[in-house]
């Protein structure tokens, strides 16, 4: 059990049924009345970001959250086919649950798998991967002194600018938070 005094960011509690992690909260003391908690949390099930507030001293489930280590096998369909390093099992995430993250997974990536009560819930990827250049345009010699950048599409199939002395067949370090080119490899 959590109380409102044990409020951190990045805490996950439990209301109602539905796991959710803290993203800001203000514990606010008025000068009239009971002291209550202010806060921003976001619904792990379906990424809401919701503001209630709360009594002061009030209490909250812990959640069955688990977050494993696991690597990505190979894409089923629509569904991503993940394995446990540890036990070796293998589990099937839905398209909707990887989000935005498939466009960086290529097979034997290692990734944190959250999941609630047993169920992949949310897949966090490394925050640096290195992808190789299947395709981009040549540069033009010379035209470098703008710092200008071109776009390039990566063997996942994501697309990405990198600058222009970059070349296809090469690999890239890329910052997946943003999607930005960081560095060759």
């Amino acid at each position: 059990m959590y109380t409102t005094a044990d409020f951190r960011n990045g805490l996950k509690i439990e209301i109602d049924g539905t796991p959710y992690q803290i993203v800001e909260f203000q514990h606010v003391k008025p000068g009239k009345g009971s002291a209550f908690v202010r806060t921003r949390l976001k619904n792990l099930l379906n990424g809401y970001v919701e503001q209630p507030t709360f009594k002061s001293g009030e209490k909250f489930e812990k959640p069955d959250i688990e977050e494993v280590e696991m690597e990505f096998l190979y894409k089923e369909g629509e569904d991503f086919v993940f394995m446990d390093t540890a036990t070796y099992e293998q589990m099937t995430v839905p398209k909707e649950n990887v989000g935005d993250n498939a466009r960086w997974l290529k097979e034997n990536t290692a990734c944190e798998v959250m999941l609630y009560k047993g169920k992949p819930i949310d897949i966090q990827v490394p925050n640096f991967i290195i992808l190789k250049i299947t395709y981009c345009e040549p540069g033009v010699k010379g035209d470098t002194a703008t710092g200008a950048s071109k776009p390039a599409t990566l063997e996942t199939g994501a697309r990405v600018n990198v600058p222009l002395f970059v070349n296809e067949g090469e690999s890239i370090r890329i910052d997946t938070r943003t999607g930005e080119y960081l560095e060759r490899a």
